[in-house]
């Protein structure tokens, strides 16, 4: 007898994008995303204009995703979406609407951690594409995290080393802002840096015990650097924008992989994985190659569409949650903060 395929949606409101997504089994049929601009005016995320975004574009990213799916809403078995972490009133939209939305179809809802969908995107159906086995370390970096995640099974993971202050990726978009680049500027730097000299210019590295990170006090020493040569040559950053750029990414690239070298080497686990928004940064994606030829290492690249936040990578971790019963009834509340 031929097993029912279950078909899941996937809302996605922990930042600046609104995203839907259908999943039937493992395989997305669609994923909407809607990105908000307003916020390059500012330099960075503003979380009461996201909040309203996402109130006029949830309905429509969500009519898409089931349109483009080509299902009916009767037929969805269970809606999946991100109840934390995250900015608390986008989270709210989000969470809201799959409660309203879970009353008028009448079906079950998933409340899914937003890291955990990070890490699970890779279980997606992709042709040609492996899956990892378990255990594997999975380096998870966005502009809020950076973690190495030892995970065990699809709901079973332990974070082993997680930043004590900023995250990697606002390292990035820091520094870009330090050298003139709009918001967000982490993707210019990558950009630039492909043309760059990355052993340039030094910065200074944390010593962090265990797999912990800390980034705060290189983006303090990239600041004095620049204020520095900037007094000597008004010019400098604009003269030296490439190699500034590598060096930077250089940086913190190695800090990175330090620790995840560290972890795979104590844990003898060669399954590595990378998630998160900063796992797109072609630097850090030819920084895990490299390291899998000397390290003899399997490893998983998610897709570009798969590493910024978006709604597939809940529906397929809500997936795994319908599979072991693990439903969220009307009193679910949206959590800024939650662990994995």
């Amino acid at each position: 007898m031929k097993q029912k395929e279950t078909i899941i949606l996937g809302i996605e409101s922990s930042c600046d994008d609104t995203s839907a997504s259908i999943i039937k089994n493992t395989a997305i049929l669609s994923n909407i995303i809607a990105s908000q601009k307003i916020h390059e005016e500012y330099g960075g995320v503003v979380p009461e204009l996201a909040s309203r975004a996402h109130q006029q574009n949830i309905i429509p990213v969500v009519d898409a995703a089931i349109k483009k799916a080509g299902i009916k809403k009767e037929e969805i078995d269970a809606i999946a979406f991100t109840n934390g972490p995250g900015l608390m009133g986008s989270l709210l939209v989000g969470t809201s609407f799959a409660k309203a939305f879970s009353l008028a179809l009448n079906c079950p809802m998933i409340n899914v951690n937003h890291m955990k969908g990070h890490v699970l995107a890779h279980f997606i159906d992709d042709e040609g594409k492996s899956k990892p086995k378990f255990p594997f370390l999975c380096l998870t970096v966005s502009g809020g995290h950076t973690q190495i995640v030892l995970v065990k099974d699809y709901l079973d993971m332990e974070i082993i080393g997680s930043t004590i202050d900023d995250a990697a990726g606002e390292a990035f978009d820091k520094s870009a802002k330090l050298l003139g680049f709009p918001y967000p500027g982490g993707p210019l730097i990558d950009k630039h840096a492909q043309n760059g000299n990355p052993l340039r210019f030094e910065f200074n590295k944390p010593l962090m015990k265990n797999y912990d990170f800390s980034f705060s006090g290189l983006k303090t020493s990239i600041l004095y650097f620049l204020q520095k040569q900037e007094k000597a040559n008004p010019h400098f950053i604009q003269e030296n924008l490439d190699d500034l750029c590598a060096s930077i990414q250089h940086t913190i690239i190695e800090i990175l992989l330090k620790k995840l070298v560290k972890a795979s080497t104590d844990l003898n686990i060669k399954e590595i994985a990378i998630a998160g928004g900063v796992s797109a940064n072609k630097g850090l994606r030819k920084a895990i190659e490299d390291n899998a030829e000397k390290l003899n290492w399997n490893t998983y690249i998610p897709k570009f569409e798969y590493c910024t936040d978006n709604a597939a990578m809940i529906a397929i971790t809500g997936k795994f949650m319908f599979e072991k019963n693990l439903f969220a009834d009307q009193t679910i509340t949206a959590k800024a903060r939650i662990e994995m």
